[in-house]
């Protein structure tokens, strides 16, 4: 497990966030990547697959009473998304949301079947994909939203073969 940001209270982190609709309420994604590793880019691909911004370049994370991870976005930022050698594009913007699933473009997954990991944000734990260089990231994502889906490490559906 990862571990970020700092223990209790709220932290502003250089990342994005989208949310898509969930049974639930909202599916949050919590975008995480250095400068220039595609966060906007991958926010627009995202919201082209009906997501909605919550916040790109820079997220205000807090826990609520209830414990969950909210997502939201400073002031300034609500609404705008970077359009790398187009401009900064206004778009509709969401939440604050509940922070389902992050997504770290810096780091490698290990493998065609890695380990599940976690990223320990505020105290909670986060489901994490590391993505970098992960083809049809947008998809994988997309489904993960609309289906609630947690990520698992059998693949015995692929393959027809029970588990090991």
């Amino acid at each position: 497990m990862r571990e970020a940001a700092k223990e209790g209270g709220e932290a502003n982190l250089h990342a994005s966030a989208v949310a898509f609709p969930s049974p639930d309420g909202a599916f949050g994604v919590l975008v995480l990547g250095a400068s220039g590793s595609g966060k906007s880019s991958l926010v627009l691909r995202l919201m082209a697959l009906g997501a909605m911004l919550v916040s790109d370049d820079r997220v205000v994370l807090r826990r609520d009473p209830a414990g969950c991870l909210i997502a939201a976005a400073p002031a300034p930022l609500k609404g705008l998304v970077e359009a790398r050698g187009v401009g900064i594009l206004r778009a509709p913007a969401g939440g604050p949301v509940p922070v389902c699933l992050a997504v770290d473009l810096d780091a490698a997954p290990g493998g065609r079947l890695p380990p599940r990991r976690k990223i320990l944000l505020l105290g909670c734990d986060i489901e994490l994909i590391c993505a970098r260089g992960v083809p049809n990231l947008d998809a994988i994502v997309t489904v993960l939203a609309q289906t609630g889906a947690a990520i698992t490490q059998d693949d015995s559906a692929a393959t027809g073969e029970p588990p090991v």
